[in-house]
């Protein structure tokens, strides 16, 4: 009798957990539904209301003018200060942009497989340098590797101490056994584009990266490995992590607004990168729900043909970032966030309301 007792509790303890989480879910896509009729400024008030760590900036660029914001606690509107933020996958429009110089300077060609420049086993079937582009590599979004396991019992970056050798041991037993492969967005695979690039230039990712970003760019307060920051929270890396390539940069508004600037103007390191290569209609249904679209795919960069908007995103533990820009207006907004990804309304969510408004003139 005691061992059916204790059976029945445990059903019932699992009855009721159950119909928490169906109705937290079930609340969650309820307040998810009010989010489309927000405007940008409701939007921001409200992911801000009652939180006096938040520091959010926005820029903007309209018809050639360029501007920011920053907001605090409320929506509130604080100082004008430059503050550090992280900008998590924005990164990978940084490798793709370092690619589409490769390709230029007579390095790579996007329609050959990475065992032509990485040490790899023959027999396998590897990946294009254009599928690791487009997330249409076969790879899955990561691997697991030792390090990840004490990274989650001390709370670290999930990447931190994944080597490239862990990361080229891993390429080396994968073989992709199919033709084609769909959209999946895969941090391991900018890894593997990090770990190219590395081999074509012959000097570590952060060294090429940042020199690219400070001298060819003129983004002087944006780095690979940075260790200056006002906001905390920021995660933690090795100069030998595989993932660098795929969400390591820290930067400012000052620097994303030129960042931007660059897009809208073709700037010669990016003009192919916004070409589309794929077409992968992989929006999510909380994508479609605020009309956010990814049509198709470029050199890193999501392509919302429906909107007329260019655009990435980008997430760490504790800030979240959106870029993006419509070459038809000449319009661009950014986003920089010191709050989780998670926390009420997303920076992505943000900036395309407020590019939306601006296009429209809203």
């Amino acid at each position: 009798m005691k061992k059916k007792k204790v059976i029945l509790i445990v059903l019932a303890v699992f009855f009721v957990v159950a119909l928490i989480l169906g109705g937290l879910s079930l609340y969650g896509k309820h307040q998810m539904k009010k989010i489309p009729a927000l405007t940008y400024m409701e939007a921001l008030e409200y992911t801000t209301q009652d939180k006096p760590e938040a520091v959010i900036t926005i820029g903007i660029i309209k018809d050639g003018q360029i501007s920011f914001t920053v907001y605090g606690e409320n929506g509130k509107v604080l100082e004008p200060e430059l503050h550090t933020y992280e900008i998590g996958s924005i990164t990978k429009s940084v490798t793709a942009a370092l690619i589409n110089k490769a390709v230029n300077d007579g390095l790579l060609s996007l329609d050959q497989t990475i065992d032509h420049y990485l040490d790899l086993p023959a027999g396998n079937e590897y990946p294009t340098i254009m599928e690791l582009l487009t997330h249409t590599s076969g790879y899955k979004g990561f691997y697991f590797e030792k390090p990840m396991i004490s990274n989650f019992l001390n709370g670290r970056n999930d990447y931190y101490g994944i080597t490239r050798e862990m990361v080229l041991n891993r390429v080396s037993k994968l073989n992709l056994d199919k033709e084609n492969y769909v959209f999946k967005y895969s941090n391991f695979g900018y890894a593997v584009l990090g770990l190219v690039l590395e081999t074509v230039y012959e000097i570590d990712y952060p060294t090429l990266a940042n020199h690219f970003l400070q001298h060819d760019l003129g983004m002087l307060n944006t780095r690979v490995l940075g260790t200056d920051g006002d906001l905390g929270k920021y995660w933690e890396w090795k100069e030998t992590d595989a993932y660098l390539s795929a969400g390591d940069i820290r930067t400012n508004i000052k620097d994303m607004l030129l960042y931007a600037q660059m897009q809208l103007d073709n700037n010669p390191y990016f003009k192919k990168c916004h070409d589309s290569l794929k077409t992968i209609n992989d929006s999510t249904e909380r994508y479609r729900l605020m009309d956010i679209n990814i049509d198709e795919i470029g050199m890193a960069w999501s392509i919302d043909k429906e909107n007329g908007i260019i655009w990435h995103n980008g997430a760490t533990g504790s800030y979240n970032a959106y870029i993006g820009f419509s070459p038809t207006t000449g319009n661009a907004v950014v986003v920089l966030s010191n709050l989780a990804p998670n926390y009420r309304i997303p920076a992505t969510v943000i900036g395309v309301k407020l590019l939306k408004e601006l296009n429209t003139g809203e």
